[in-house]
């Protein structure tokens, strides 16, 4: 649905992207990570045909953005990071407004406003200017404004900016109903958010992507080594050096009352720590396997200056 290759910006002598290649297929819900300053909203901007790059391309739907602009926005609705909304319009006129910019009939474009309002929970507010709002309402509208005339793509840059932790409930719930029904790109600080509603994850940095893949999968191969967590009684300062010894223990940490002991992934490694620690008498009370999770994932990665982490393109 959506092919992005060797897509570079730069303002001035300063790169924003340089040679990003990604693709989002339809129907699937992508989450767009990276820390401040990494390129995300220039990506965006530049995949909705607001901005144009320094060079690359980018196709929606099988249309060039640039060479076929009107087809391309026909597909896609956009949430930038600041809501382009109109603070002296009420909401539902501003919505009939918008589904009329995209060419739609006046009873067609009420309809469709009519319908953006009741997915986004807007209908209480409908006739309220849009300047009087609290700042979560006008984040709403502006998710509003993206889902008029039901466009196949959505591209939501931070959309729950400014929300209530019960508005950012709402708001998850509402893409986790819009997934399947669009293709969703979703860039966000908020790493919960993507775990509960993406299928997929690209991680920028500095701009350029260093990972790409499923959070499942990112987790196995960030690195050669698992983490297991052991909670003992007795004897930590010999069983740090004992367990250094073990085949596939690649370090071991002390970490208060337990021990951090970085392993491979098979599974015969941590059966053998369990061995070990017991004929050791340490006093073993927990043995827990962990998984690396999405915080632990974007502070690697963004933290060094290149990733070595491989793509599944």
């Amino acid at each position: 649905m959506i092919e992005v290759r060797g897509l570079t910006k730069s303002y001035g002598d300063r790169l924003a992207i340089q040679d990003l290649n990604f693709t989002v297929n339809k129907g699937e819900v992508v989450g767009f990570l990276g820390p401040n300053g990494a390129g995300k909203s220039t990506t965006m901007k530049i995949v909705t045909g607001y901005m144009a790059p320094s060079s690359g391309e980018v196709r929606v739907g099988g249309f060039d953005v640039f060479e076929n602009p009107i087809e391309v926005k026909s597909q896609i609705g956009y949430l930038p990071e600041t809501p382009p909304v109109y603070m002296d319009m009420l909401v539902e006129d501003y919505l009939i407004y918008v589904a009329r910019l995209r060419g739609k009939s006046k009873p067609d474009a009420k309809t469709m406003a009519q319908a953006a309002m009741e997915k986004t929970n807007l209908t209480e507010v409908q006739k309220r200017l849009i300047g009087n709002l609290s700042k979560g309402f006008r984040q709403r509208v502006g998710l509003a404004q993206a889902l008029v005339g039901d466009p196949e793509v959505l591209i939501l840059d931070e959309p729950t900016v400014g929300l209530d932790p019960k508005q950012v409930h709402e708001m998850r719930d509402l893409i986790q109903r819009l997934k399947g029904q669009h293709t969703i790109v979703l860039s966000t600080h908020i790493l919960p958010e993507v775990q509960a509603s993406c299928d997929r994850i690209i991680i920028i940095n500095r701009g350029q992507i260093v990972a790409e893949d499923s959070l499942e999968s990112l987790g196995k191969r960030m690195s050669a080594s698992g983490q297991v967590t052991l909670k003992i009684r007795r004897k930590h300062e010999e069983l740090v050096q004992s367990l250094s010894g073990v085949k596939g223990v690649m370090s071991v940490r002390r970490d208060g009352s337990g021990l951090d002991v970085s392993v491979d992934h098979n599974e015969d490694t941590i059966e053998a720590i369990a061995e070990h620690t017991v004929k050791a008498g340490a006093g073993l009370v927990e043995l827990k396997a962990t998984d690396l999770d999405l915080e632990d994932i974007f502070i690697r990665l963004t933290s060094s200056e290149r990733s070595e982490v491989g793509r599944e393109l």
